[in-house]
C-alpha cells in the first residue's frame, strides 16, 4: 500500500511551486508580458514607415520608441528563459529530494531487486525530462499558444484577406512540423535506450571486471558496447536527416507565404484589393509577423514532443515512487537489548528455500559461531538480524523486540555488523566510523579507534582523523580494523562478523582477530564463517542447505 507520505511528480511540483510562490508568479507574469511585447514592434514600425511615405517626418522620439520596444521584448525573452531554468531548477531539486526521502524508506529486498544504472537514469535523465516540461514544455506552450493566436487576431484586424491565406497554410505546416518531430522522437527514444543499455553495461563491467579478465571476455564485452553505440550513433544519424530537412522548409515556406502577400496587395484588381489591400507600413508589419509566427508553431510542436517524452519520465519515477516503503517503527523506551533468537524462521529469494522452520538461540552475552556450505543460509542470517529482510515464517526477536520494530536512531546501538570488505563512503577517516551518525561524537569514534588497535595508524595520517580517505591510505587488515571500529562507535549489544579474516594472511588474521577479541568483550557475538573461529571461543552452530 502506498504510504501517506508518498506524493507523486505533479503533487511533488505543485507543493514546490507553492513554496516558491513569487518565483511562480514572476515567471507567469513574465512570460504574459513577454508575449504583448513580442507584438508591439511590428505596429510600432509600421507606423513609422506609413507616416514616411505620407510626408512626415521622422521623429527622434518615434526611433526610440521603436528601438525601445526591441529592446523591451529582447530583455522579457531573456527574463523569461532565465526564469523558466530556475523554476525548472527548483522543481527537479524538489522532485530529486522526494526521490532521495523514498530511497531511503524502500525495502533492502525491493533495492536488491533493481538494476542499479535503472535507477540512476531515473534520478538523472527522467527528471531531466520533467525539468524539460517546464523550461521548454508545458509553459513555453501556452506562451507560444498565445502568441500564435496574438499573431492571428492583428493580422486580421489589419488584412482579412491575409488572415485567411494563413488559416489554409498554417495547418499544413504544422502537420508537416508534427510528422518531422514524431520521427525525431522516435529516433530520440532509440538513442536514449541505446545510452541507457550503455550506462547499465559500466557498473556490470566494472562489478565483474575480475571475472572478464579472468575468462578473457574483453572482446565480447566490446563488442556490447559496440554494439550499442552503433544503435545510439544510428538514432542520431536519423535525428540530424530530420533537422536538416526542416529548416529549409521553413525558410522557403516563409518566403512562399510572403511573396504572396507582396503580390496580393500590389494587385491592380480592385475585388482583391478589396480583401488584401493595405497600406506599406501594414505589408511590411504583416511580412514581420508572419515570419514571427513560423517560429512559435516550430517550437510549439517540440514542445509537445518534450511533454510527451517528459510523461514517459512522469510515469517511470511515479512508479518508483509509488513502491510500497518499509514500516518505519515507532520510538520505543525500552532498548532492545537481551538473548537473540531465531524462531521457526523460514526465508528464501524468489521461490528457493534458503532456511525453512530454522530455529537458534543466542543467550545475552554468548557467541556463537554459524558454520556451512556456500548457500546453507549464514549470510541470510544476518541479514534477518540486521531487518533487511523479514522472514516469510516465524520471529527474529532481539531482547524479545522484533527487529522489524527496531528504529533507525537506536539500530547502531543495538546491533553491529564487521564485513568482509570494508564499504568506504566518500570523506575523512573519522566519517568512516561515525557514518555521518551524530549520536556518535568525535570521542566515541577515538576510542573505538583504540577498541579496534587502529589508532596508532589513523594519528600517522597527516590529519589525523580529519584525512580525507582515499586508495592505499590503510593496508587490508587495517581497512578491517577500520571495520571494526565503526561497528563497535556506538557500542552496540549485539555483533555481527561475517568472514572479517577470510581475505588476510597469517600475521593480519592473528592481529584482528585480537581486536574482535576486544571488541567482543561483554557482547552478543555471532559469527559467519566456513571454518570455526575457535580463539574467539563460544559456540558453533551448522547450517545445512535446504534441498529443492
Amino acid at each position: 500500500m502506498k504510504s501517506k507520505k508518498d506524493n507523486g511528480v505533479f503533487e511533488t511540483i505543485r507543493m514546490a511551486a507553492m513554496s516558491h510562490h513569487l518565483l511562480t508568479a514572476g515567471t507567469i507574469l513574465c512570460v504574459a508580458a513577454s508575449v504583448v511585447a513580442s507584438l508591439l514592434p511590428p505596429l510600432l514600425l509600421a507606423g513609422i514607415i506609413d507616416r514616411l511615405t505620407a510626408g512626415i517626418p521622422l521623429t527622434f522620439a518615434a526611433v526610440l520608441l521603436y528601438f525601445g520596444s526591441l529592446a523591451l521584448e529582447g530583455g522579457l525573452s531573456s527574463a523569461q528563459e532565465s526564469l523558466l531554468v530556475l523554476f525548472g531548477q527548483k522543481m527537479t531539486h524538489a522532485l530529486r529530494s522526494e526521490m532521495s526521502r523514498k530511497l531511503t524508506r524502500l525495502p533492502a529486498s525491493t533495492l536488491a531487486g533493481q538494476n542499479p544504472g535503472e535507477v540512476a537514469a531515473r534520478f538523472s535523465g527522467d527528471v531531466d525530462t520533467v525539468e524539460a516540461l517546464f523550461t521548454s514544455g508545458i509553459i513555453s506552450m501556452a506562451a507560444d499558444a498565445c502568441r500564435i493566436i496574438s499573431i492571428m487576431a492583428v493580422i486580421a484586424v489589419k488584412n482579412t484577406g491575409i488572415a485567411l491565406v494563413l488559416l489554409l497554410v498554417l495547418p499544413l505546416f504544422a502537420v508537416f512540423t508534427r510528422h518531422v518531430q514524431k520521427r525525431m522522437l522516435a529516433a530520440q527514444l532509440d538513442n536514449r535506450r541505446a545510452v541507457a543499455a550503455v550506462s547499465g553495461q559500466v557498473p556490470e563491467t566494472l562489478h565483474n571486471i575480475r571475472t572478464i579478465r579472468a575468462l578473457g571476455l574483453e572482446s565480447y564485452r566490446e563488442r556490447r558496447y559496440d554494439r550499442c553505440i552503433g544503435e545510439s550513433y544510428a538514432a542520431m544519424e536519423r535525428t540530424n536527416f530530420y533537422d536538416a530537412i526542416y529548416s529549409p522548409v521553413v525558410l522557403a515556406l516563409n518566403a512562399v507565404v510572403a511573396g504572396i502577400v507582396m503580390l496580393l496587395s500590389a494587385s491592380g484588381n480592385a475585388m482583391v484589393l478589396t480583401f488584401f489591400g493595405m497600406s506599406v507600413g501594414t505589408s511590411v508589419a504583416i511580412i514581420n509577423y508572419i515570419s514571427r509566427i513560423f517560429a512559435p508553431i516550430e517550437s510549439l510542436g517540440m514542445e509537445i514532443q518534450t511533454i510527451q517524452s517528459a510523461m514517459a519520465g512522469v510515469k517511470r519515477i511515479d512508479a518508483f515512487l509509488a513502491q510500497p516503503e518499509r514500516t518505519i517503527p515507532a520510538e520505543r523506551r525500552t532498548a532492545a537489548r537481551g538473548d537473540v533468537e531465531l524462531a521457526h524462521v523460514t526465508f528464501g529469494y524468489g521461490e528457493k528455500p534458503i532456511l525453512s522452520d530454522f530455529s537458534m538461540t543466542v543467550k545475552q552475552g554468548g557467541q556463537v559461531t554459524l558454520v556451512g556450505r556456500t548457500g546453507a543460509g549464514k549470510s541470510t542470517v544476518f541479514k534477518l538480524l540486521l531487518g533487511l529482510y523479514q522472514p516469510q515464517a516465524g520471529t527474529v526477536t532481539i531482547g524479545g523486540v522484533d527487529v522489524a520494530r527496531i528504529t533507525d536512531r537506536e539500530r547502531r546501538t543495538c546491533i553491529g555488523c564487521v564485513e568482509q570488505h570494508f564499504s568506504r563512503v566518500p570523506g575523512t577517516v573519522l566519517e568512516q566510523i561515525t557514518l555521518g551518525d551524530p549520536q556518535i561524537t568525535a570521542e566515541m569514534a577515538r576510542n573505538a579507534a583504540k577498541l579496534a588497535g587502529i589508532d596508532e595508524a589513523i594519528q600517522a595520517l597527516p590529519e589525523g582523523c580529519d584525512t580525507v580517505c582515499s586508495d592505499g591510505m590503510f593496508s587490508q587488515g587495517e581497512w578491517q580494523l577500520l571495520s571494526i571500529a565503526r561497528a563497535a562507535a556506538a557500542d552496540p549489544a549485539v555483533l555481527l562478523l561475517d568472514e572479517v579474516t577470510a581475505n588476510l594472511d597469517a600475521e593480519t588474521e592473528a592481529r584482528v582477530l585480537e581486536a574482535l577479541r576486544r571488541a567482543s568483550a561483554g557482547r552478543t557475538v555471532l559469527s559467519v564463517s566456513h571454518r570455526i573461529y575457535e580463539n574467539l571461543g563460544g559456540r558453533t552452530v551448522k547450517i545445512e542447505p535446504q534441498s529443492m
